[in-house]
């Protein structure tokens, strides 16, 4: 008898929490912590690693969560917004699985970017226990404070050609959604300089799509730690030091505002509330009426996040 996919996931997310988490210890001077917490009355739990006042990383975490129970009818009618297949299966809630890895990492050099990778994978049951609705969701997308193209073609590069291994429709596709997923409307720009954004994924066996995202996944540590030990020694002053946290406030309004991980966290019943919001940066700056001036790096920056270019160079 197969495995099921929901513990092939489970598996796979824990076996990449621990070979990321050792590939970014490398490059700081301190380790991960691990946390491991349980949800109460409700099922499931998780373990997570945060980094933190290191010589690279000012703080990061790399979580995974495995939970199950019921989602209440609210919680599944604002779902179905993104979520085309999901029904509510009896009055009293829906039941559920849910797993995935999620991870931001903030360095302290402002020329290092900040990065967010997140594969997960979902499905429900009918009242009887048979399946509902399954889908996988996910991907990886680079911040940074200032542009480095050559830091952009490398990230945006090696995920293509993980998702190319697949589909060649693939990349084009996650790219855009990465593009538009990471919008910041009201800001008029976007959270960073993208990379590989899906959602709803199920358009094919699962088998297929858990080695795509196993795939994906691989592909992560190549992408950035050569950019970070790139960049985490370059030398900076006060003012990148504040260009930084203002960007990080950008981030902040993004992940409170438009974030569906967040929502849906906060949504779910026994969660655990310093997981979710894990991803926020340690210091975060908020200038009134603040523009940088017209060819400087920090323009360079903003203009990326205003015009979506094709980094990928294969």
């Amino acid at each position: 008898m197969d495995t099921p996919i929901r513990q092939q996931m489970e598996a796979l997310v824990h076996r990449k929490q621990l070979e990321i988490t050792q590939a970014l210890e490398s490059l700081d001077t301190v380790k991960f912590q691990t946390d491991t917490w349980a949800r109460g009355n409700d099922g499931g739990g998780g373990t997570s690693m945060v980094i933190q006042n290191g010589d690279t990383f000012e703080k990061g975490g790399v979580n995974v969560s495995v939970v199950y129970g019921k989602l209440t009818p609210q919680a599944v009618s604002a779902m179905r917004d993104n979520h085309k297949n999901l029904e509510l299966t009896h009055n009293e809630g829906t039941k559920f699985f849910a797993c995935g890895l999620s991870m931001v990492i903030h360095p302290h050099n402002p020329h290092a970017p900040t990065t967010h990778l997140n594969y997960r994978y979902f499905e429900t049951w009918n009242a009887d226990g048979s399946p509902q609705a399954w889908w996988f969701g996910g991907g990886a997308d680079l911040t940074p404070s200032y542009l480095y193209e050559e830091d952009a073609e490398h990230f945006h590069t090696l995920h293509k050609r993980a998702l190319d291994k697949h589909d060649k429709n693939l990349y084009p596709k996650f790219k855009k959604w990465c593009d538009d997923y990471f919008y910041i409307a009201h800001r008029e720009e976007m959270r960073g300089i993208g990379g590989i954004f899906f959602d709803d994924f199920d358009d094919r066996p699962a088998t297929d799509i858990l080695k795509i995202v196993e795939d994906c996944f691989d592909a992560f540590i190549p992408s950035y730690i050569p950019i970070v030990a790139r960049r985490k020694d370059t030398p900076y002053t006060p003012e990148q030091k504040k260009w930084q946290a203002i960007r990080r406030g950008r981030y902040v309004e993004f992940n409170l505002i438009y974030d569906r991980g967040t929502q849906f966290g906060l949504r779910t019943p026994g969660s655990r509330i310093e997981s979710i919001l894990m991803s926020l940066p340690e210091h975060a700056s908020w200038l009134y009426n603040h523009h940088p001036e017209q060819g400087t790096p920090e323009a360079k920056l903003l203009e990326a996040t205003h015009h979506p270019k094709n980094w990928a160079k294969e």
